[in-house]
């Protein structure tokens, strides 16, 4: 079937269950992050103006390659897939684009060459790619991952095979299922002497998407590693803190009710993307992309979302404390009224990040 993104038409294999199973070459819901992706190569070009060269990685039908050649990328695509690599051809050639498709394990292809900028996007994790990807990327490393139950704690032992470090299935799970991607990433840059930084991430639906810019260097590579480290949580009255460092130190029990306290890590605890950068993608967002406005709400959310390493759920809270819900901005401005910062998260229209503890949030938001 021919389906239309952006400023391009592709063909895809007919699939009435698109983006599950195995063998997925196209799938439709992933259209937001793909027009995030356009909108954040075009800001990324303007940051870096020499950046030129750019893998789609797992190419599939192709369309992400198709997409950024399209918007003037020197673009390779490369898949090992018979049928996908005759499908990338083809969409290549019938939007009159250039392009080189490789027919290869894309491992073996970012071992040899180097790209500015490369686009893993595979079926769901993609750690088996992480090494070669961090080796054969200059400047950024833009990386999807759908298997979001072991990146979040729902599957705890598949959790810890991937990603080495320990999820949690927590009420910030998305939240905890991006911060172990970014932990994963970070520390496979760092064993090459790369910090990898996120200046774009964010959680939705099935899956987490970062924009990772390298930066060269042992020093900087440990000073990405400093930013690694565990979220104490308290199951019981929701209580959680943060501490850095590869060691965990746990306190004996949750210093508010006692309670046996759960440990998740080593996670990224720094920003997961930068406001400012937000800001410049969606300067760079068009009316050709048929989730515009669905990414410029993101957008605006994660720029002015607040820097802290988890969020709370206002519903699960009043559950908790065996009172009703109220309107989010009613919540957010009692936070602010009593001192505290606080925003929406991105997560989720029920979902808050503050620098109040739970007690505080408590006192500060009761009428």
């Amino acid at each position: 079937m021919r389906v239309s993104e952006g400023q391009v038409t592709v063909t895809v294999p007919e699939q009435p269950d698109a983006g599950k199973g195995a063998d997925v070459f196209f799938n439709p819901v992933q259209e937001l992050n793909r027009d995030l992706t356009v909108a954040t190569l075009r800001a990324y070009r303007e940051r870096t103006p020499r950046v030129e060269t750019y893998l789609d990685a797992t190419a599939a039908s192709g369309i992400r390659g198709v997409r950024a050649a399209a918007d003037g990328w020197e673009t390779a695509l490369c898949d090992v897939d018979d049928d996908a690599v005759v499908l990338c051809r083809e969409n290549l050639d019938a939007n009159g684009l250039d392009g080189e498709v490789h027919h290869e394990n894309a491992n073996v292809l970012m071992h040899s060459e180097a790209f500015d900028v490369v686009d893993l996007d595979p079926f769901g994790t993609p750690i088996p790619f992480a090494d070669a990807a961090v080796q054969g990327t200059k400047h950024l490393l833009c990386v999807t991952a759908t298997d979001t139950a072991p990146l979040c704690g729902a599957h705890f032992e598949s959790g810890v095979r991937s990603y080495g470090a320990v999820p949690r299935n927590t009420e910030f799970h998305a939240e905890m299922g991006l911060r172990v991607l970014l932990s994963a990433m970070v520390r496979t840059a760092a064993r090459y002497d790369i910090a990898a930084r996120p200046i774009l991430s964010h959680a939705t639906s099935h899956y987490v998407r970062t924009y990772l810019e390298f930066d060269h260097g042992a020093k900087v590579a440990n000073d990405c590693i400093d930013e690694l480290g565990h979220v104490y949580y308290c199951q019981r009255c929701l209580w959680r803190e943060a501490e850095r460092g590869l060691i965990a130190d746990a306190p004996d029990a949750c210093p508010h009710c006692d309670e046996h306290l759960q440990t998740a890590g080593p996670i990224w605890l720094a920003r997961t993307c930068e406001p400012a950068f937000a800001e410049a993608v969606t300067d760079h967002v068009t009316e050709e992309m048929g989730t515009a406005g669905k990414v410029e709400s993101l957008l605006s959310t994660l720029a002015a979302e607040l820097d802290t390493p988890t969020h709370y759920d206002q519903h699960r809270l009043c559950k908790r404390w065996g009172r009703g819900a109220e309107a989010m901005d009613t919540f957010i401005e009692k936070l602010r009224s009593a001192g505290y910062e606080a925003s929406r998260t991105h997560y989720g229209g029920t979902t808050v990040k503050t620098d109040a503890d739970v007690v505080e949030i408590r006192e500060a938001t009761a009428d």
